[in-house]
């Protein structure tokens, strides 16, 4: 509950009634959207002029510094009436206070509260503007809104629907407005109150209709109408699927790190959705955005057109038609069915430096339907895709394009652009087209070696020695930047490039001998330069990689052993732990016997940090400890139960080579969902394993359990400790929930991104910032 009583109020309302109360609602939007230019929130400075003369990239083929197709209604102001925000006035005032000091005393029953929300809310008939848009009183506001019953609630937004997107646009407003939203969310699956609801959003949404550019250009008013779309949608605003900024969920997608799933973002089911509301929503934004192209360059009326799309992701024959609109498609052409006219790739390319606009390519080229994706790449970016490349904005949608490419050939036509551009690429620091195009190669099954002949002959020339590939794509912004690269050294303690391991792993996710050089480089490496690689994340990342890849089991073991009289003091590093615990499952009986020795001399340092006990249990450090024959019988039955199932159920390809007892394939054709699914299978087959133990080992514990009974308290309350290894699957299960339920957090996103909003908006605090720059 947020302290908000009569002395607070009294207190504190100084501070803000000067610049927020009785001031016209358009000037001071006015006056945010000319902050806002000066900060840059809008668009950046030096993207807003884009050239002047001629039809390159980025440049305006009209002679003008400006967006001319753009420019249209510019500086033309939205007409609305001024409506005067009035002063709350002081008996008001008193009564909110007082049921505020009433619920902070919690003195009050769960049911009194509810009808104290409830007549709290008649109050404030025809002064919902006034009293959700001041400063203080706002914060209660949203209390009542959260207790109040969906009757009133629906009440309350009826009956302020007219000022709705005024409220929406204001500082404090927004916060109310979303609150009722939010709220009116959870109603949503009670289908009694399905038609008061509908009846609510269709008045809200017929005022937004009239005008929905006021709320897409304004920065409070954006996230409110993106929770409204998403709202009746049926789906939550606060999946990570509609954060404005670029998750590392679509960077793994886009590299084959995580499988993307359709309509992801439907996790977050609400209940029943209002379709007909969503399309008119739409309807009338894309309307608007059809005579006013600022919305596409704008940083919030891109966002709101983002969302749009991804919650249409999937509808094919919607996408057909807003998608050409977006890209300033004229409509007659769309009816009749010639969707992209080749004249607007020019275009579209010209404005595809500015930040926003190129954040609206990549979801666009995400969710188009697979006709529409074939015309974008062939009108739009086919001949240009090096030339887009070499902007920051511009590499970000190349990047999109090549992670959707749909088929070989396609493939194709974008390696003879890019494929002899990557050392540009490089040297441009837009490495991330090349992680893109190894990905989709391997992807694709379709120049898997070519790409990797590229990104060997990019950092290492036919004179230098092959162990410099690895190394230089680590730190390739190191190399690149050297004026004498014959003779660069590996930078001591500099942290390594997390797109050149990001391209080291796309790499060893390929067949065997395609990735020769890079196997070659890695195994060469200097011992002191692998354990500095495997303390820092980026490295350990390609260390692993290489552990899974399909590489021989004799260059991993040659890693292995390098490494050796190190795993000690890496398991004691963030980072190097993982290494160790991927050298152990990819190593024989006796190389993991040499890894927990190491492990057990820093056994009780290791159990102090935050990952120790997780590993000491995963190596069974105690049960070495205790009993090193069992120990080994135990990895022997797990490498030799695992060794049958692949000879069983595994192709030949995965099967191991007969000295060793390293999980190698050799057969480079296996794919990457099938290696995934061995290694679900392993570590199936390691729980089960460990839960069970040989018959010497049950035949000393029972007796154990025997000794321990006999002298065992009265009344048997004290539960028996068990030795390493009997635990049985079950309780295993039970520890592993248990453990799970412990780790999960609740469903907080709402408390904290408002209270960092709040923060944000505080005044107090904004003027402390800036008086200590």
């Amino acid at each position: 509950m947020v302290s908000v009583g009569s002395k607070v109020l009294q207190s504190r309302r100084h501070k803000v009634r000067s610049s927020v109360e009785d001031r016209p609602m358009d000037e001071e939007n006015r006056s945010h959207k000319s902050a806002t230019r000066k900060k840059g929130m809008n668009r950046r400075a030096k993207e807003r002029d884009f050239g002047s003369g001629g039809d390159g990239f980025g440049k305006s083929s009209h002679g003008s510094g400006k967006h001319a197709k753009f420019s249209k209604g510019q500086d033309a102001e939205i007409a609305k009436s001024s409506i005067i925000r009035k002063q709350v006035d002081p008996m008001t005032t008193k009564y909110f206070s007082d049921i505020a000091n009433l619920f902070e005393s919690n003195e009050v029953e769960l049911e009194e509260r509810s009808i104290i929300c409830n007549n709290a809310l008649e109050e404030t008939r025809g002064k919902e503007y006034e009293l959700a848009t001041d400063y203080i009183i706002s914060h209660f506001f949203q209390n009542l809104l959260e207790a109040c019953d969906v009757d009133h609630l629906c009440g309350f937004l009826r009956s302020c629907s007219r000022v709705f997107p005024l409220i929406a646009m204001d500082r404090s407003g927004s916060h109310v407005a979303e609150t009722a939203l939010r709220s009116i969310a959870t109603h949503l699956q009670d289908e009694e109150t399905y038609s008061a609801i509908l009846e609510t959003l269709t008045m809200i949404c017929k005022v937004i209709v009239e005008n929905p550019a006021d709320l897409m250009y304004n920065c409070y008013g954006s996230h409110v109408l993106r929770r409204l779309l998403c709202l009746c949608k049926g789906v939550s605003l606060d999946s990570a699927e509609f954060q404005g900024t670029k998750s590392s969920t679509n960077v793994a997608e886009r590299l084959n790190l995580k499988t993307s799933r359709p309509n992801e973002h439907a996790q977050l089911n609400l209940g029943h959705g209002f379709p007909g509301l969503l399309k008119d929503l739409v309807t009338g934004m894309l309307n608007c955005t059809a005579n006013d192209k600022n919305l596409l360059v704008d940083r919030f009326g891109s966002l709101v057109l983002q969302t749009v799309l991804k919650l249409l992701a999937g509808d094919d024959e919607e996408l057909g038609q807003i998608i050409p609109i977006l890209l300033g498609c004229d409509k007659r052409n769309i009816a009749e069915g010639n969707a992209i006219d080749m004249t607007v790739g020019r275009e579209v390319k010209n404005f595809m430096v500015d930040t926003s606009y190129s954040h609206l390519l990549e979801v666009i080229l995400e969710v188009a339907p697979d006709y529409l994706y074939n015309e974008m790449f062939n009108k739009i970016y086919r001949n240009s895709l090096f030339e887009m490349s070499s902007h920051q904005c511009g590499s970000f949608v190349v990047q999109a394009l090549i992670s959707k490419a749909r088929h070989q050939e396609q493939m194709e036509l974008i390696w003879e652009e890019l494929g002899t551009k990557f050392k540009d690429l490089l040297e441009m620091g837009r490495s991330g087209v090349i992680a893109s195009l190894v990905a989709a190669s391997h992807r694709l099954h379709t120049h898997e070696h070519k790409c990797c002949q590229a990104i060997a002959s990019a950092v290492c020339s036919a004179d230098d020695p092959p162990a410099c590939v690895v190394p230089r794509l680590l730190f390739f912004d190191s190399y690149f930047r050297c004026q004498d690269q014959s003779n660069w050294k590996w930078p001591a303690g500099v942290k390594m490039h997390v797109m050149g391991s990001l391209i080291l792993q796309a790499v060893f996710r390929c067949r065997n001998e395609y990735m020769q050089p890079f196997v070659t480089s890695i195994t060469s490496m200097e011992v002191d330069h692998l354990v500095e690689a495997a303390k820092d994340s980026a490295g350990a990342h390609v260390i692993e990689a290489f552990l899974d890849s399909s590489a021989s089991g004799k260059h991993k073991r040659k890693l292995i052993l390098k490494l050796q009289e190190h795993y000690g003091e890496l398991s004691m590093h963030s980072s190097g732990y993982f290494t160790v615990e991927k050298c152990f499952t990819a190593s024989n009986v006796s190389l993991r016997e040499a890894i927990v020795c190491e492990l057990l001399a820093v056994r009780n340092e290791l159990s102090r940090t935050k990952h120790g006990p997780h590993l000491l249990r995963k190596l069974d450090i105690h049960g070495y400890a205790s009993h090193a024959d069992q120990w080994r019988s135990r990895q022997v039955s797990k490498q030799t139960t695992y060794d049958e199932f692949r000879a069983i159920f595994g192709s030949s390809g995965t099967k191991s080579s007969g000295n060793d007892s390293f999980p190698t394939d050799t057969n480079t054709s296996k794919r990457a969902s099938q290696t995934a699914n061995i290694k679900q299978i392993r570590k199936e087959i390691d729980d089960r394993l460990s839960s069970a133990v040989p018959s010497l080992v049950k035949s000393d514990l029972r007796q154990r359990e025997e000794r321990a009974e006999h002298h065992s308290y009265k009344g048997n309350d004290r539960k028996k400790r068990k030795g390493p290894g009997e635990f049985s699957s079950a309780h295993v299960a039970s520890k592993a929930t248990e453990k799970e339920a412990k780790n999960k957090r609740p469903f907080d996103s709402f408390d904290k991104s408002d209270k960092k909003r709040r923060r944000q908006d505080d005044p107090s605090k904004v003027s402390k910032k800036k008086s200590k720059k």
